[in-house]
């Protein structure tokens, strides 16, 4: 006999719970009260629940672990909305980070060298991080020693636009070398 389910195999939807407690569902005894058009101060939960009803607003827990709890009188589907905006602005604000990266050959001839060096340049100056690597490929992996040189070189020619921060590492058959800008982007 097979079991059979109604409605196919995913189970029901379930609504998502409220990132704050809002109304009836605040079990604290007392609310520390603040909002727009309200007498701030300490009232028992349930004064604090009437108070939101005659002005058609929800109470809404702002910070539950304070002593006592503070709520606030507004409208939930405001307060959620200046969240997710609040939320997104700081999202936006934040620094995000550059890194740019220049490869090298164990062997890389002078001009090569140069011409990448001119882009290194032109990185740290907008205030992106450079990580320079150097691809050993087959054999050539003998060859660590030019490949830390020719990073030491490419770091010395330029620490005029940024510094160090990270030494030439060997990690697998890359050596790797990261350097930040000096001055932050303006």
């Amino acid at each position: 006999m097979a079991l059979s389910r109604s409605g196919g195999g995913r189970p029901p939807m379930r609504k998502k719970e409220p990132d704050h407690r809002i109304n009836e569902f605040i079990r604290v005894p007392e609310v520390r009260l603040v909002g727009d058009n309200v007498e701030q101060g300490v009232y028992p939960t349930r004064k604090a629940i009437e108070l939101a009803d005659e002005l058609g607003l929800d109470l809404v827990e702002i910070s539950p672990n304070a002593v006592p709890p503070v709520c606030k009188i507004t409208d939930y589907s405001k307060f959620i909305y200046e969240q997710k905006k609040k939320q997104k602005e700081i999202k936006a604000n934040a620094k995000q980070t550059v890194i740019k990266e220049i490869r090298f050959g164990p062997n890389t001839s002078d001009h090569d060298f140069d011409f990448k060096l001119k882009h290194a340049i032109k990185f740290l100056e907008n205030g992106e991080k450079v990580r320079a690597y150097v691809h050993f490929k087959g054999r050539a992996i003998v060859f660590k020693e030019q490949g830390e040189i020719l990073l030491l070189r490419f770091a010395q020619a330029l620490e005029d636009y940024g510094k160090v921060e990270l030494l030439p590492k060997l990690e697998g058959k890359r050596m790797f070398l990261t350097l930040a800008p000096k001055t932050a982007k303006k």
